[in-house]
């Protein structure tokens, strides 16, 4: 009869204990003796709570810099954990604006998809300080994420079920989001036009409903100087009831190497003919009648911006004749002053 010891002497027995051993003695050291410190990585592996802070940080500086390519970029950065944090956040913004939140959300559905805020899974979060071997503690605590995000995907899932899809609503950031990609298909050329390419090119459209209206976009050289900022945002409405019907719009024009930021108005007709109006924006810069195809250029000490009005339509509603805007989308070039 085949002893046990005879057994632990065959070379593949002995193998097989080698790896086990191996594998255990590999995992204890890694996860407590000596577990890896991570450095330098994306938000993806962080601690949930601190996943939470920093969708929350997006968040917040999304409504400052409403650039939907910044706040796609960050949404990716947080892997799985994106969509968990974002229900957790809608569902307690603790101080962030609700609208800012719903329109973060609506510009990741247009880029990434309607089904991007339903959470594929839990969230992934590092280790506590206890490592792996912390007890019940870490299981219960699975657990109850597990239900959370189960219990948060069934809500946004019936909620999108039940009211996005049965609507079929198309919301402002949506539009917008659309009709900038469309219209950077056909930006300007200006290298055939015998001209210095911009060293930033963008498009902006404002939708009748974006009440948040207000983009900026940095200025940077490809070394990474900065230089400035520029954007456009909402500067006169006319009437009352919601949406807001915007009646002018500024657009600026910041330059680090100027202490005085270049700003115009850019006005209805209906607006451009009204003293009263014309009055009260006067202080804010020049003020111009929009017209298709129009352009506008603004200048400082070391910077151009060209803007150029590529498609404009305005609202039926029951107000005078082209007074408010149902859809403005400007072409923005800048260039660096010739010394």
């Amino acid at each position: 009869m085949t002893s046990p010891l005879d057994i632990l002497k065959k070379p593949l027995v002995i193998a097989l204990l080698a790896v086990i051993v191996g594998i255990v003695i590999g995992l204890t050291w890694a996860w407590a003796i000596q577990p890896p410190v991570v450095t330098n990585t994306t938000p993806e592996v962080m601690r949930a709570d601190l996943q939470e802070d920093y969708l929350r940080m997006t968040i917040d500086s999304f409504r400052v810099n409403r650039d939907p390519n910044l706040a796609v970029q960050r949404w990716e950065q947080l892997g799985n954990a994106a969509a968990p944090m974002y229900a957790v956040i809608q569902s307690k913004p603790n101080g962030i604006d609700p609208a800012v939140i719903t329109a973060y959300g609506q510009v990741i559905q247009a880029v990434k998809g309607p089904n991007a805020l339903v959470p594929a899974g839990p969230a992934s979060a590092a280790p506590s300080a206890g490592g792996p071997f912390s007890g019940s503690t870490v299981l219960i605590t699975a657990v109850l994420v597990l239900l959370l995000v189960g219990g948060v995907a069934a809500f946004i899932f019936l909620r999108r079920l039940l009211v996005n899809r049965s609507t079929g609503e198309v919301t402002p950031t949506m539009q917008m989001v659309e009709i900038n990609k469309e219209a950077a298909k056909n930006k300007t050329n200006f290298e055939s036009l015998g001209v210095a390419p911009p060293i930033t090119q963008n498009m902006t459209t404002y939708v009748l409903g974006d009440d948040l209206y207000d983009e900026s976009f940095s200025i940077d050289l490809p070394g990474g100087d900065f230089l400035g900022e520029y954007g456009v945002g909402v500067s006169e409405t006319i009437g009352i009831g919601d949406p807001k019907k915007v009646t002018a719009l500024e657009i600026w024009l910041f330059d680090k190497n100027d202490i005085k930021t270049a700003t115009k108005v850019l006005m209805s007709a209906n607006a451009f003919a009204d003293a009263g109006i014309r009055a009260r924006l006067e202080a804010k810069g020049e003020l111009i009648q929009v017209e298709p195809q129009k352009q506008i250029m603004l200048e400082t000490e070391t910077l151009q911006l060209l803007a150029t009005v590529v498609d404009l339509q305005y609202g039926n509603g029951a107000m005078p004749n082209k007074s408010y805007f149902e859809r403005l989308t400007l072409e923005l070039a800048l260039w660096p002053k010739a010394k």
